[in-house]
């Protein structure tokens, strides 16, 4: 008696168990054909029929499998004595063995593709191990016709023991499926940098969201880069920009990675590529009020004599090109450039204002 009751909880576990076998295999097949973009990619026994059968076979059997799953959890309960779960369960045991005969067949007409059972992950050829889980399968299936509508176990004893056969049914399976050792290795797989597939548009959006684009904004003069391009694990991004009354280009190197890239850049001349130094940064107050900036007041009685910064009559003279007073001359040290609007910075600079370190970034021919 208790031997019957035994092998009858060992046929009610075969429902749910064929149940997520056919729709874990129907997701796997599913996630390969948005990954891939198209149907009749997959392994498995679709290579046995010519080209233009494939995609018509390949939609057929997830249907078929998504079907009998579906109608395994609907009849597993108080449909469970009718018709229709009788026809359930003998079409996913005509399912079994028709999926065994084709595999028998694909492992001799075609040894070194996979079964597609699941798809991405049965890639390793039809072994013998795959051949006797599809029949086990198919005997599983075979089990549960004429079964009674399945009921919750008992807590105690009956539950212990129906969570004992599904633990040793499921190391059984574990040990005839090829796609566990795969699974296990894409688990502890980490793609190199090197093979990443990262969008141009996430590179340009990780940029415009960093410090380095904050700091270096200004001197650029288009904001469409003129210029990109990969090296391995960086990719280079160039704007045109304007430093004075140079023409220059600022190379920004991104790091391929989804978040928080690592980002290096550098001042280049644009027409001898030679790397130039970071103009020094504006005062914040200047940058607050850049029209004050772009004037110059009369040269204070105590900032030395005529010629120390001040024209004719007390007033400043044009912007002239770079000039830094003599030491010693007694005139304040003082940087005048020609004021750039378009850049932002100011024609008039204060020794005092502060610099941006060149230790802030990497040379442009550093290890990026």
């Amino acid at each position: 008696m208790m031997l019957a009751h035994v092998v009858l909880e060992i046929r009610e576990a075969q429902v749910p168990l064929l149940s997520a076998m056919l729709l874990g295999g129907c997701a796997a097949k599913f996630q390969r054909v948005l990954r891939v973009g198209s149907v009749d990619a997959g392994l498995g026994p679709t290579a046995l029929f010519p080209v233009q059968l494939r995609r018509p076979f390949a939609l057929v059997t997830c249907a078929v499998e998504l079907a009998c799953g579906i109608a395994l959890i609907v009849t597993a309960g108080g449909l469970g004595q009718g018709q229709l779960a009788t026809a359930a369960r003998l079409a996913t045991s005509l399912l079994f063995l028709v999926a065994t005969c084709a595999l028998i067949e694909l492992r001799s007409s075609r040894p070194d593709t996979g079964c597609g059972c699941f798809g991405d992950f049965s890639t390793s050829p039809v072994s013998a191990r795959t051949l006797a889980r599809s029949a086990l399968f198919a005997a599983a299936a075979l089990a549960t016709v004429g079964l009674p509508p399945l009921r919750a176990p008992h807590p105690g004893a009956d539950a212990a023991r129906l969570l004992g056969i599904f633990a040793v049914e499921l190391a059984v399976i574990a040990a005839l499926s090829p796609e566990v050792g795969e699974a296990l290795v894409r688990l502890g797989y980490s793609e190199p940098c090197e093979l990443r597939r990262l969008p141009a548009v996430r590179t340009l959006a990780a940029l415009r969201r960093s410090s380095q684009w904050r700091k270096r904004a200004g001197l650029v003069t288009v904001e469409v880069p003129i210029d990109m391009w990969r090296e391995l694990c960086w990719r280079y991004v160039v704007f045109p920009a304007r430093v004075g009354d140079r023409d220059a280009e600022i190379v920004f190197a991104v790091y391929l990675r989804p978040h928080r890239p690592l980002i290096h850049s550098a001042l280049v001349d644009a027409a001898s590529g030679d790397v130039l130094a970071w103009p020094a940064s504006p005062p914040r107050a200047a940058r607050a009020r850049p029209s004050a900036a772009s004037e110059v007041g009369p040269a204070p009685a105590s900032s030395g004599g005529p010629g120390c910064g001040s024209g004719p009559g007390g007033t400043a003279p044009p912007a002239p090109s770079l000039s830094v007073a003599a030491p010693g001359s007694g005139c304040p040290g003082r940087v005048s450039v020609p004021a750039d609007h378009g850049s932002g910075y100011p024609a008039l600079v204060s020794p005092n204002a502060p610099r941006i370190s060149p230790a802030d970034d990497l040379p442009f021919s550093s290890d990026l």
